[in-house]
């Protein structure tokens, strides 16, 4: 007889035949008919069994009809007992398909749990070729969200608003969508994880664009996979708020301090990232756990990437070079915290106006390098982030109508208390101060920017599909799109609906 494994493809499809079986009248056989085999052909044809599968039904069919009509008993009775006797084992194939079936469910859960789908899972191989047993692209996992803004400037004196990383409140929108993000990622391999991200969102210049905003893979050097390289377009490593997720962030848009290192907060590079087994766990759990963590991006990382920008070509044929170590501590009483150091080294090139007039820069572009701080305390309620980076980076010197490396520094502050209702749903009242002096590199001429701002805020999450924001903005920056860059002050207001799924 055909030994059936209730779990596999083939054994759900023989259960099925079993049922159907005993289903049929005697005067109907199922074994060796035409039919039967032109349906186990088609399964072969469409992938379902394999060539030796098919063979082997094939043959296990005939073999059975010749030996049922060889030993056929003629007696009622005989009949009656062979068919309770078929009936009581199909019972028991159903069961145990069952059984595997919900301990299938159990293994998909349980992967979810650990995965931040920002990285590779942290199973072992032996458990993700069990679970991950059929086809690669039945592995990817699809999620996303969008985010839905509102913006209202209610006073700007001294020029127009601009604010670097909010297109919606610098156009003056009223309605937009900020951000709307479709993520694919999974296991390709036990070796090899796959991520790729897409964005449709507000820009700059007032337009709405579809834009690629991660394709990348991660390579795992060892079966624990605490050791891996990235390579493609993804996060440079570095500040803990450019890491963290947009859909993870209270306040509405990420710190000029640390956002001016790397707008967009990507570019395309080779990374290597290590973090013990427990500790990759512990970076997914703070994602998993609802407080907002900033994702396993290692707790050493070192690479090199091209340092003009996402989706940006290098100009100057000379990589930036990023390290990054951070470690999320837990305490006896439950609480984590984590404390982190980074910094970067390379050369910019800026972008220019063109014609007479425009500013100079030395060959292979301008000096940029930072070296930057992070301390978090998680939301167990209260909550604290604390960032600051200081440098050199590419600035405008009027005066002599040159671009060359001048010193910055800026960081944030942030305090915040999550209270969980009953029901599970959420409110977070935050509060955060920002400043920042030094160059925007990736604005066209490379001006200088002031910051000097505090907002108010809050996000009140009734149930995890749906987050809505409120933040108001007040303080003074420097207008970066627009010569003379006139200093701005201003108080705005952004409304936001977020729809994770």
């Amino acid at each position: 007889m055909l030994k059936l494994t209730p779990h596999s493809r083939l054994g759900r499809f023989l259960a099925l035949v079993t049922a159907a079986t005993v289903a049929l009248p005697p005067s109907m056989p199922l074994a060796a008919s035409p039919a039967m085999e032109k349906l186990f052909y088609i399964l072969k044809q469409k992938g379902s069994i394999t060539s030796d599968e098919y063979d082997l039904l094939i043959a296990t069919m005939k073999a059975e009809d010749a030996a049922e009509k060889k030993a056929a008993a003629p007696a009622a009775a005989a009949s009656t007992g062979g068919l309770e006797k078929r009936l009581a084992q199909t019972e028991e194939q159903l069961s145990n398909l069952s059984s595997n079936l919900f301990q299938t469910k159990s293994q998909v859960e349980e992967i979810s749990k650990i995965s931040d789908n920002t990285s590779p899972s942290t199973m072992s191989k032996t458990d993700l070729d069990a679970l991950l047993s059929d086809k690669w692209y039945e592995r990817i996992k699809l999620k996303g969200y969008m985010q839905f803004r509102g913006a209202g400037v209610l006073r700007e004196s001294g020029g127009d608003l601009n604010v670097p990383n909010d297109a919606i409140a610098s156009d003056g929108q009223t309605f937009g969508i900020r951000r709307g993000r479709l993520t694919m990622s999974g296991d390709v391999t036990d070796h090899l994880y796959l991520y790729a991200q897409v964005d449709y969102f507000a820009s700059i210049t007032g337009t709405n664009v579809l834009q690629a905003r991660d394709y990348y893979t991660d390579i795992s050097l060892d079966p624990a996979r605490e050791f891996r390289v990235r390579i493609g377009l993804s996060k440079v490593p570095y500040g803990w708020s450019n890491l963290q997720s947009s859909q993870n962030r209270l306040a509405l848009e990420r710190p000029d301090a640390l956002n001016s290192a790397v707008e967009g907060e990507r570019d395309i590079g080779a990374f290597f990232y290590w973090a013990p087994f427990h500790i990759r766990n512990r970076f997914k759990d703070l994602v998993k756990m609802g407080l907002r963590g900033s994702g396993d991006y290692g707790v050493f990382a070192f690479g090199a990437y091209n340092g003009q920008g996402i989706n940006r070509t290098d100009a100057n044929g000379q990589p930036h070079w990023v390290a990054r170590l951070a470690y999320p501590f837990e305490l006896s009483n439950g609480q984590f915290i984590e404390f982190g150091i980074n910094g970067y080294t390379g050369k910019f090139v800026p972008t220019t106006t063109t014609g007479a007039g425009a500013p100079t820069f030395g060959r292979g572009g301008v000096k940029d390098q930072r070296v930057g701080v992070s301390a978090i305390i998680y939301p167990q309620p209260f909550g604290l982030e604390a960032e600051w980076n200081w440098g050199q980076g590419p600035q405008l010197d009027t005066a002599s109508n040159t671009i060359i490396a001048q010193s910055l520094q800026g960081g944030y502050l942030q305090a915040c208390y999550r209270h969980v209702f009953a029901d599970q749903s959420e409110l977070i009242p935050f509060v955060r101060w920002q400043t920042y002096n030094g160059g925007r590199k990736f604005a066209t001429n490379a001006p200088r920017n002031q910051v000097d701002e505090v907002g108010l805020g809050v996000r009140y999450i009734p149930y995890p599909e749906l987050e809505l924001s409120l933040m108001y903005n007040r303080g003074t920056r420097t207008n970066t799109a627009v010569a003379p860059f006139p200093d701005v002050k201003y108080d705005y207001i952004g409304m936001q609906a977020q729809i994770n799924f």
